[in-house]
């Protein structure tokens, strides 16, 4: 059938619009920047370890590490571990890159896991079908904010052989059954790029853990592998989080749980609108399992027509985003690992479904209503 004709732009809004946030917080940011510049400490100083602590409080675990980026959180935590050349580390397909490059990067082997087709998170039992004697880790993504199913994940892995390591990276806050993610594996990997819902002022990464023997090993490697100026009990990398990023981060962090709130009022917004329209039958919108609580780093939803509505909103003027256009199994940079399309279905069709929709906790009421309007049109011609 036909589609409405895209009307022209009548209202342009963000994607992200991280502008509306420093506006609502630029005092208290410039501030703190300006401490660190008139200190002058720039590298592992005091706001790094006041964040460390603060952000180790907000998780529930004992010790926190900051690194450069939430790609280094991962690759430094699979370090830790002793993880390298012969081992097997388990992830999804339907993630971003990082997940699987940190693994590479140490010399080990991805191997992949589908998902499940609700959440978009890895699937337990498969999981339990990919593991071998050479598996030394898993690592599960919790996807766009919603925590994946750790409790089954955790019983796969052998204690003492098996390391969970979560990838927290967009899903900082989040809890399952109560326990906010990272403090429920061997380590958690958060990433503060500017449009996480913490984000810095530039690149930045943390790895949560309740084991204070592997802290101090992540604290060694992040640093060259050196645990005295100039003395290096291992071959490290230089991954720190800086003075000021770690200032605008502690300033950020005071204001995330509202952040959080108003995320969960903008999703429940959208949910609504959907229902009003009669939606439910054309896209499948983010689940929120009992017991999960979604950060919603991103709305995600599902449409069978994602690219014919996605170009429609665009002429509308409405931004989207697609999370992610192909599984990492058929991307060339992993063709070595032999795998081939139709192995992983759930990834697959995840990769030709998924749209990201604005959300940001200054998303106006206005700007929501013109998306379901204009999903709502395309339906009717659809």
């Amino acid at each position: 059938m036909s589609h409405p004709q895209s009307p022209q732009p009548r209202m342009l809004m963000p994607f992200v619009d991280l502008k509306a946030q420093f506006a609502s917080i630029r005092e208290e940011v410039m501030a703190a920047v300006q401490g660190v510049m008139e200190s002058q400490r720039f590298i592992i100083g005091p706001q790094l370890q006041a964040f460390e602590q603060e952000m180790a409080s907000y998780i529930g675990v004992p010790e926190a590490v900051g690194c450069a980026s939430g790609s280094d959180a991962l690759m430094l935590a699979l370090m830790a571990l002793g993880i390298g050349p012969g081992d097997e580390v388990i992830t999804t397909p339907f993630t971003f890159v990082a997940t699987a490059a940190a693994i590479a990067r140490t010399g080990a082997r991805p191997v992949f896991a589908d998902i499940e087709p609700d959440t978009l998170n890895i699937d337990p039992q498969s999981i339990a079908t990919a593991l071998r004697p050479a598996t030394r880790a898993v690592i599960p993504v919790h996807l766009f904010g919603l925590p994946a199913d750790l409790a089954p994940i955790l019983a796969l892995a052998e204690p003492g052989k098996v390391a969970v390591i979560e990838d927290a990276a967009q899903a900082i806050g989040a809890r399952y059954r109560g326990t906010r993610v990272g403090g429920l594996g061997a380590s958690g990997c958060f990433s503060f790029f500017p449009s996480k819902n913490l984000g810095g002022a530039g690149d930045g990464g943390m790895i949560s853990t309740c084991d204070t023997a592997l802290a101090r090993r992540l604290r060694v490697l992040r640093e060259h592998g050196s645990g005295a100026r100039y003395h290096y009990e291992t071959l490290g990398v230089n991954s720190r989080l800086d003075e000021i990023q770690a200032a605008v981060l502690r300033v950020k962090l005071r204001h995330l749980g509202a952040w959080i709130t108003r995320r969960h009022a903008k999703a429940a917004r959208y949910r609504e609108l959907f229902r009003q329209r009669g939606l439910e039958s054309f896209l499948r919108a983010p689940a929120e399992p009992a017991g999960y609580e979604h950060t919603y780093s991103q709305f995600v939803i599902r449409c069978a027509r994602r690219d014919a509505l996605r170009t429609f909103l665009n002429g509308c003027g409405i931004p989207t985003e697609i999370y992610y256009p192909l599984p990492l199994h058929l991307q060339p940079a992993f063709a070595y690992l032999g795998y081939r399309e139709g192995q992983f279905p759930g990834a697959e069709a995840a990769a030709r479904e998924v749209l990201a929709l604005p959300i940001y906790p200054e998303l106006r009421d206005e700007h929501q209503r013109a998306v379901a309007e204009a999903i709502a049109r395309f339906a009717v011609g659809s």
